[in-house]
Formats: structure tokens, C-alpha cells, sequence
């Protein structure tokens, strides 16, 4: 399976995908390009790593048709990405989300314009769990509007928010996977066996249907989620929504009021989604499995002295008085959180702030020693490879070292591989006959 990785970061993605099985998945194209910075740190990590690869330095909306095209001829049967997030971001104020109307949300329509031009049999997209409900002031419609979008364009998707913690991994991190998948394959044809109905059925009798827990069956069981990663058989206080997309994507923009959950699919126009919960059966990679011995461990990573007050004065509940734009005057008020991270649990989610004097910030005590975590130890978090981000090449090929400023900011921006993996241990079974 040759593959297009857009949004690729380090990549988190090829990384996954290669311990799943290299020589199935085949990542021939890559494109990473960061347009707030002067350096491409990331992607020289990827042009490092990823030798044989042809490597996209540029922003994707000036990545001309004719490429897009050249990678169908080239056989490329499958596009993933972790697409720019910040417009969906929860650490974003409600008053200034933009949602896909925003200038980094606006990226989701280059997918969409690789899809047209690749026609790919799948693709495994991945973004921060918000985004089902975003905009605040439409929850949803966000989301409601890509499934209308690949639904025009004859593909159908499955949806998972899955916490990396409840299946195994080091971190507690929230992300929605998408399942993507085109209606003229095998894969297409055998969930349609499964509702045994066809395209021009009536809405009531696909209604009924529902009610006979033919999709329940398939988000619950027969699903590529459901396969890799088991929840409770039952939906999570009642909680599930059947509705009918709109083909006119500014119809739904406009228009969408319905609730999208944690699990889905959409099918034709119609989605299904089902508020679900983990089974909890698999026992997470507690943080001090994954910590460097202390003697590894270089002597600037420590925190002490006015460096170590200011993490308890972050970490430490609150109340200041702020005061409005238009002047009206307010107490801000923040909960108190531990004074360091239990090393019993997973690790907190990462963000690209890891290793600034920030509350996000990872704090451990051992030995009675606070320090915060090294960049190795953020790289295990996320399931790569110890010292992945050390070093990348520059465009003269010379090899050089990466801050651990970077390397911080790489990890809080990527993405748990052995998720990854595990959507590619299933996706493989599903192309070679599920």
C-alpha cells in the first residue's frame, strides 16, 4: 500500500504504520511544512529519518493538481495526516474559535482537494477531540460538514475518539481518528451486507434498521475500531443520534443541528453515532516505566530555586482579579492541581508548551529532586523510537543536533504511533479480506 502523508510532522503516522507491518505499508510521499518559522526542523527530521522518500517542503495549498496527480499514477492508495489543529484547539477561548472557517481549519479543504485528484481507497486522519463539537455556537457542524464533504466525493466514515491511556499506552490523550474509506471496495460492499439494505431505501425503514441494531452491531463489533479497540457493549447513558447529511456542504454549514458522539459512521449520506466507553481491560504504561535511570539523566533538566516557585504557583489554585475589554471587572478563578505528576499514572497530554515553565508542563519528583521530563522520555510518551528528533539533515546534507526546545514542541504536536499501529494491524486485515 503506497501512501501520502500531508500534516506529517516527525512522522508519527509512518512511524506507526511501519511497526504495524514496513513492508505492507509503503510511505512514498511526505509533506511537512511549518509557515511560522524561518527553520523546517521537523521536516529535515523527516528528510533524515526517511531517506528514500520524497519529501514535500512547501505549504500544501501551493502543492500544484498536477502532484496531486502524479501520486494516483504513482499508485498512491491511501493519504494520512494529522491536519493543523489550532482552530479546534481547547486551549483556544471560546471567543476567538474559528473552527473550520479558520485560516489553519481552512487546510481540512486541501485534503479534500488530494482526495479528488488521488482518489485513494482510504485514509486515517486524526485531530483533538473537540473538534466534534466545534463551532461552540453550532456544536458539531464542523465535523458535520467533512463527513458531507466526503460523502460528495462517494467515500464513507467511521469515527472513534479513543484515549490513548485506556488501550494500553503511556499518555492520557483524547484524539478522533477518522476511518475513511472509498464505497467501491470490497470493505464498502460488506458493510452494506451487513445492513442488507440498498442505497434507495426508504429513511423509514433505514430508521428501522437502526432500531434493530444493525449499525450498533458494527460500531460495537465489525468495525475497524470496534476490532482494535473493544468498548462496552451498550451506549453510554442512552446516548446515540441517527440524521441525514445534506449533498450542499454550505447547507450543513449553515443548517446542522444534530449531536455527534465519540463513535460513528456515515454511510450515504447518513451517520450513526454512539456515545461509547472503553472496556478498561488493558493496563496503561504508568510514567515511571518509561523514565530514563537517574544517572542518564543530565544535570539542566532539574528544577530548583525561583524556576521551581513558579511551577508552584502555576500548579497552585487561584483567584485574580481581571478585567474585561469593556471594563467590567471579574475574579478568575483556577482549580489547584497536584504539585507534581504521579509516576503510578500515564503521563498528562503533552502539549507543544512541554519543557517551558508552563502548568501543561510535565514536573516530576524522585528523590526528592523535581525535574521535568527529557526529551527521550517525551519521545516514549508518544510511542517513538528513543532519540527519533536528535538530529536532521539540512538541505546541504549536512547532519546536525535538535534543541530540546524542538524536540519538546515535535512531541507535544504528535501523535501515539502505537495507535497508529494498531488502525494498521486492522486496515491490513481489512484490504487483504477482513
Amino acid at each position: 500500500m503506497k501512501i501520502f502523508s500531508m500534516f506529517d510532522g516527525v512522522g508519527g503516522f509512518i512511524v506507526g504504520l511501519n511497526n504495524s507491518d514496513s513492508d505492507f505499508f509503503n510511505t512514498t510521499y511526505s509533506n511537512q511544512f511549518e509557515p511560522s518559522r524561518k527553520t523546517q526542523d521537523a521536516f529535515e527530521v523527516g528528510v533524515y529519518r526517511f531517506p528514500g522518500m520524497e519529501h514535500i517542503n512547501t505549504d500544501v495549498g501551493l502543492i500544484p493538481d498536477e502532484k496531486f496527480d502524479e501520486m494516483r499514477e504513482n499508485g498512491v492508495d491511501m493519504i494520512v495526516g494529522g491536519f493543523p489543529c489550532q482552530d479546534y484547539s481547547v486551549a483556544r477561548s471560546k471567543k476567538h474559535e474559528l473552527g473550520i472557517q479558520g485560516k489553519k481549519g481552512t487546510l481540512f479543504w486541501e485534503i479534500i482537494r488530494a482526495v479528488t485528484h488521488i482518489r485513494p481507497k482510504y485514509l486515517v486522519l486524526e485531530n483533538v477531540d473537540r473538534l466534534l463539537k466545534s463551532p461552540s455556537k453550532q456544536r458539531g457542524r464542523d465535523f458535520a460538514i467533512m463527513l458531507a464533504a466526503f460523502n460528495n466525493l462517494d467515500y464513507s466514515v467511521e469515527w472513534r475518539v479513543i484515549n490513548a491511556a485506556d488501550y494500553g499506552r503511556s499518555q492520557r490523550r483524547r484524539r478522533v481518528f477518522f476511518y475513511v474509506y472509498r464505497n467501491d471496495l470490497n470493505w464498502a460492499k460488506y458493510i452494506d451486507n451487513l445492513f442488507e439494505k440498498d442505497d434507495n431505501q426508504r429513511l423509514d425503514l433505514f430508521v428501522d434498521d437502526i432500531d434493530g441494531h444493525a449499525y450498533d452491531d458494527y460500531i460495537f463489533q465489525k468495525g475497524l475500531f470496534a476490532r482494535q479497540f473493544p468498548v462496552k457493549q451498550e451506549a453510554n447513558k442512552n446516548r446515540h443520534t441517527f440524521g441525514v447529511l445534506s449533498n450542499d456542504v454550505v447547507d450543513v454549514s449553515d443548517n446542522f443541528t444534530g449531536q455527534i458522539w465519540n463513535s460513528g459512521v456515515m454511510r450515504h449520506g447518513r451517520y450513526y453515532s454512539i456515545d461509547t466507553e472503553p472496556t478498561m481491560e488493558e493496563t496503561p504504561i504508568t510514567l515511571k516505566e518509561i523514565l530514563q535511570p537517574e544517572h542518564e539523566v543530565d544535570e539542566k533538566y532539574y528544577v530548583t530555586g525561583d524556576k521551581l516557585e513558579k511551577f508552584t504557583y502555576l500548579r497552585g489554585p487561584k483567584k485574580i482579579e481581571r478585567t474585561s475589554e469593556t471594563g467590567h471587572t471579574y475574579i478568575y478563578a483556577e482549580g489547584g492541581m497536584s504539585p507534581h505528576d504521579s509516576l503510578d499514572l500515564p503521563g498528562r497530554t503533552m502539549l507543544t508548551s512541554e519543557g517551558t515553565i508552563n502548568r501543561s508542563t510535565h514536573l516530576i519528583k524522585i528523590n526528592d529532586r523535581y525535574r521535568l521530563l527529557t526529551p527521550i522520555e517525551t519521545e516514549r510518551l508518544q510511542d517513538f523510537p528513543d532519540n527519533w528528533t536528535k538530529f536532521k539533515q539540512l538541505s546541504s546534507g549536512e547532519i546536525v543536533e535538535v534543541s530540546d526546545r524542538m524536540r519538546w514542541f515535535f512531541m507535544g504536536n504528535a501523535l501515539v504511533t502505537g495507535i497508529v499501529k494498531r488502525i494498521g494491524d486492522e486496515l491490513k486485515k481489512i484490504d487483504t479480506g477482513y
